[in-house]
């Protein structure tokens, strides 16, 4: 699995198309983005990671970079987001951050 991450609107699902070789069209099929929202709602980061990780690409969106919630239900939220990250860091064959729409290497190899 590749993992993607970076902040929002920084050209994630452009990159894992191009890293996939497949169309924008195609990606849903082969990837899975905005993985946040099910983080906030799972009882079980783990097995949400695990089911994840089936998919070739996960996409996610950057956590910890802004302001503090002030609402513990969107603090709770934050922090499910940045454990899942990590979980689905720690399963992918490669790490890639994406910024400005450059895919950075953190771990693995790119496919090519």
């Amino acid at each position: 699995m590749l993992f993607i991450f970076g902040p929002l609107y920084s050209g994630k699902r452009t990159v894992a198309a191009s890293l996939l070789g497949c169309g924008v069209y195609e990606l849903p099929r082969r990837a899975v983005w905005d993985v946040q929202e099910l983080a906030a709602r799972s009882g079980d980061l783990d097995a949400l990671a695990d089911e994840l990780s089936r998919y070739e690409a996960v996409i996610a969106t950057e956590t910890g970079g802004g302001v503090v919630p002030v609402d513990v239900t969107e603090r709770k939220a934050r922090e499910a987001a940045g454990r899942l990250n990590c979980l689905l860091a720690q399963r992918a064959a490669a790490v890639v951050r994406v910024f400005c729409g450059i895919p950075l290497v953190i771990r693995g190899e790119l496919p090519c």
